[in-house]
């Protein structure tokens, strides 16, 4: 086992959306780190920063990754969560912060298969002595919409359900700078984390097209066409639940926060801004 003097934090995922940004504002913070993927490959990451191979549903890759480290971020996934558990007790880690997801408190959201799993994550890191848990709780996150990428590119018609759902979506960096606040002190990040205001499907695909410089267009699913669309990438009860977020937020229950201004001291990113710095996800 590494000495205590040498423990330092580990950013797993450190090539996802949230996670290279973690990763980058510790290295700018001076804070030890080292990263992990399921698959790293070189010239990915920065230089002088140790990198594993490590992956939550297999607990022998995590015993390396694992060593020598005070602190862990990663994704939530309950498969196999109670062996990570494991993994992190006896490699001496004692904080765990959890991308999670606002769901696990948002109270009509409660009962959702997805907002379950997440609850079950949370409650397996809570139970382990000797491990403190930080949950970072994201309730809808701006990169989905990344999902209506190659329709925008094929034809400029997104297919949507429920359009005029109103929702609140956080920029993947919003997310990041509050779990490095976790990481480097802040107690206090457990708050539902959503962007600014609210806005409609409709409204985020047309700041996709400002973005852009295209005249994008919607055509609206029923609910039995979106659960077979659903369904082609994802398990069905995934898509099902989808489409209980959905409903949800057209019943006007997706709230917007203030709690990415409370915990970093400046506003949340807008949507508009998000479409920008993704242009060319969709161009």
């Amino acid at each position: 086992m590494a000495n205590l003097a040498s423990k330092s934090t580990l950013v797993m995922g450190a090539r996802g959306s949230v996670g290279r940004y973690v990763l980058d504002e510790l290295i700018v913070r001076g804070v030890p780190v080292r990263a992990s993927a399921r698959r790293p490959e070189p010239g990915h990451f920065p230089d002088g920063v140790d990198v594993y191979a490590a992956d939550l549903t297999d607990p022998a890759s995590l015993v390396p990754a694992f060593d020598g480290v005070e602190q862990v971020f990663l994704y939530a996934n309950h498969r196999g969560v109670r062996d990570v558990v494991r993994a992190a007790g006896s490699a001496g880690v004692r904080r765990i912060v959890l991308m999670s997801s606002g769901s696990v408190i948002h109270p009509t959201s409660k009962g959702n298969p997805i907002t379950e799993e997440h609850r079950e994550v949370e409650e397996a890191f809570a139970a382990a002595p000797d491990l403190t848990v930080t949950p970072i709780r994201p309730l809808v996150l701006a990169t989905n919409t990344l999902g209506w990428a190659y329709p925008i590119k094929a034809s400029g018609a997104v297919p949507l359900y429920q359009p005029d759902a109103l929702t609140a979506p956080i920029h993947e960096r919003d997310v990041a700078a509050v779990a490095v606040a976790a990481l480097t002190g802040d107690d206090d990040t457990a708050g539902l984390l959503t962007g600014p205001a609210r806005i409609t499907q409709r409204e985020q695909v047309a700041a996709i097209g400002a973005a852009i410089g295209r005249d994008l267009t919607v055509t609206a699913l029923t609910r039995g066409d979106a659960l077979a669309r659903f369904s082609r990438f994802m398990p069905a009860e995934e898509a099902a639940a989808v489409v209980r977020f959905l409903d949800d937020a057209a019943a006007g229950n997706s709230p917007a926060t203030d709690t990415v201004a409370q915990i970093l001291g400046r506003p949340a990113i807008r949507f508009d801004v998000w479409a920008t710095d993704h242009a060319t996800d969709f161009a």
